[in-house]
């Protein structure tokens, strides 16, 4: 195979699955693991993807975020899967807040109704979610719809958030590394992220394996902010060791 056969095979790969590692490209191109490392060497200094520790990882660029729609069917197992372990980081009563995104919608729809909660938001469909629930007290944060989200940012919704002091923020992230931290690819988005997470006395991040040791544009916190990552067992175990090593609890759904 020459290389800008590879080449296209592993982008392939890599935009399907989202990440790719080294061994398993090695074996399926029919190359030495030295020679995948070029080759991703290469696509990376060309901007096609990011290197992470094992492989790579896709690159998703800020203006092609995909939107709401289309990122509630992808990987949705999982996503169940994430939410229904994330169901053993509730407090027994108290207050939560929901981040914006699909994986903490995948939470809400699945909140215990004998569970009395007060429930923080700034996302518009968990909100419609939850509006009805006899057992929750919801409080909406106001701001600007973002249209890619339905997520309320802007002054209002920081404004809102520096009142509030939960007992666990769920958080929904973009990209998670340990030399990055937390990131996103909007930047309002950001912002308010940051807020939620100045918010809560204890951070819950959820976060499928797409997700993880990838970096997108704007920086939210450092990884040592969270308390745990919630993901699904599909996360290379080289990259848990590694977030574990920087202090956070992984759970693996």
């Amino acid at each position: 195979m020459y290389a800008q056969e590879r080449y296209q095979a592993i982008l392939d790969r890599t935009r399907a699955a989202g990440r790719v590692d080294v061994a398993t490209l090695a074996t399926e191109l029919d190359v030495t693991p030295e020679t995948v490392r070029r080759d991703l060497t290469h696509l990376e200094r060309r901007g096609l993807l990011r290197r992470v520790h094992g492989g790579a990882v896709r690159i998703e660029r800020d203006g092609f975020e995909p939107g709401l729609d289309a990122r509630q069917g992808r990987l949705a197992a999982q996503k169940k899967a994430i939410a229904q372990a994330a169901l053993a980081e509730l407090p027994d009563g108290g207050s939560i807040i929901l981040d914006g995104g699909t994986t903490t919608y995948s939470l809400a729809e699945i909140l215990p109704p004998d569970l009395e909660l007060s429930v923080v938001t700034h996302s518009v469909p968990i909100a419609a979610l939850l509006a009805g629930r006899p057992n929750i007290t919801l409080h909406l944060v106001g701001g600007t719809i973002r249209g890619r989200t339905l997520a309320a940012v802007g002054v209002w919704a920081e404004r809102s958030l520096a009142d509030v002091r939960a007992d666990v923020a769920f958080v929904g992230v973009n990209g998670l590394t340990v030399e990055d931290g937390l990131t996103t690819p909007d930047m309002a988005e950001g912002v308010v992220k940051r807020a939620v997470i100045g918010a809560g006395k204890r951070i819950v991040v959820l976060a499928d394996h797409t997700k993880i040791g990838r970096t997108e544009l704007v920086r939210v916190v450092p990884v040592t902010a969270v308390d745990t990552l919630v993901t699904d067992s599909d996360l290379d175990p080289a990259l848990v060791e590694e977030i574990e090593t920087a202090g956070v609890q992984v759970v693996l759904a």
